[in-house]
């Protein structure tokens, strides 16, 4: 901070010295101490928030890099996408009405219609069982 060489210090002490006299230069020494211990963490903050401030302005320039970045990969993933909407609306239409499905549209509302009566038909045939108290042979799914 300040080029102060031992002999500069040695003749500023003996002035003190002098001045202030061998009671009072103590107390003074803690003080101008103190002062200097203060000066420093003020320049020591100082430096501190001037690299914090250094760090945000990079900051900043890197996210508006990356935004910008950002936006241009956008747009051409957007344009992409674009041109590969209008490929498929192209043979989309082109296929439209000219030939029948690969394969035939289920009814599926039928083959429910006909599980459920089947299963009304099972389990109409189990109430029966149990009213004339007859016992169904237990179902074996593989043969010993």
């Amino acid at each position: 901070m300040f080029d102060f060489g031992f002999s500069e210090m040695a003749v500023t002490a003996l002035i003190a010295l002098v001045v202030l006299g061998p009671e009072r230069l103590p107390r003074v020494a803690r003080q101008v101490g103190q002062w200097l211990g203060k000066l420093q963490r003020y320049v020591t903050d100082v430096k501190a928030d001037i690299n914090r401030q250094m760090d945000l302005e990079d900051l900043r320039k890197l996210q508006t890099e990356v935004t910008t970045a950002a936006r241009e990969v956008e747009s051409s993933v957007k344009s992409a996408v674009d041109g590969a909407q209008a490929q498929f609306d192209s043979l989309a239409s082109s296929f439209e009405g000219d030939s029948k499905p690969a394969e035939p549209v289920t009814d599926w509302d039928r083959i429910y219609a006909v599980r459920r009566s089947r299963d009304r038909i099972r389990d109409r045939r189990i109430e029966r069982d149990r009213e004339l108290k007859r016992k169904r042979p237990k179902r074996r799914f593989y043969r010993s």
